[in-house]
């Protein structure tokens, strides 16, 4: 098996590419775009080849659906991961159309970690809107084996663990 980095545009070719047995995604983010997260979520899961996530730092926001986007996951002991609602930086157009906006793209969310984890819809939004555990925002932090706890993630691991897995995974292809 060799490893490389692939950008998020190439996961099309990687699903196309005989070359290529599977996908091994590794995670460090403080989240970004939501709607460009969510769809590079949603390309992952769509593979047809084994994938596995190892979140290594955190997976915060919008990581939160790539890590679980996988066939299987893990996170490292101190790998976090944050739960929050829906955000925009900038100009809000203060109207019920844009609350409306932000709760449809919250549900998409939501909807997409809950049928891809063994967290449910309800503790997702239980965790997501904890007013208790961050101090400046609301939403919840959790660190290694509480996201498997949680549901989130399939395992606390590390490089070796996942790499595991996945020649695992190809070999009983």
């Amino acid at each position: 098996m060799s490893v490389r980095e692939f950008k998020d545009d190439e996961l099309a070719a990687i699903e196309d590419s005989p070359d290529i047995d599977g996908l091994l995604i590794l995670l460090n983010t403080v989240g970004g775009d939501v709607e460009a997260g969510l769809a590079i979520a949603e390309m992952i899961a769509s593979l047809s080849k084994p994938t596995v996530s190892l979140v290594l730092g955190g997976s915060h926001s919008i990581g939160v659906p790539i890590a679980v986007s996988t066939d299987h996951s893990f996170i490292v002991k101190t790998g976090t991961m944050v739960i929050h609602p829906v955000r925009m930086s900038g100009t809000v157009i203060g109207a019920p159309q844009t609350y409306d906006y932000f709760r449809q793209m919250q549900d998409r969310i939501l909807g997409f970690i809950s049928e891809h984890s063994r967290a449910t819809r309800g503790r997702l939004e239980e965790l997501m809107l904890d007013t208790g555990i961050l101090t400046k925002d609301l939403g919840t932090i959790l660190v290694g084996e509480d996201a498997v706890k949680e549901g989130l993630i399939d395992e606390v691991g590390g490089i070796s663990d996942a790499l595991k897995k996945l020649n695992g995974m190809i070999e009983n292809e």
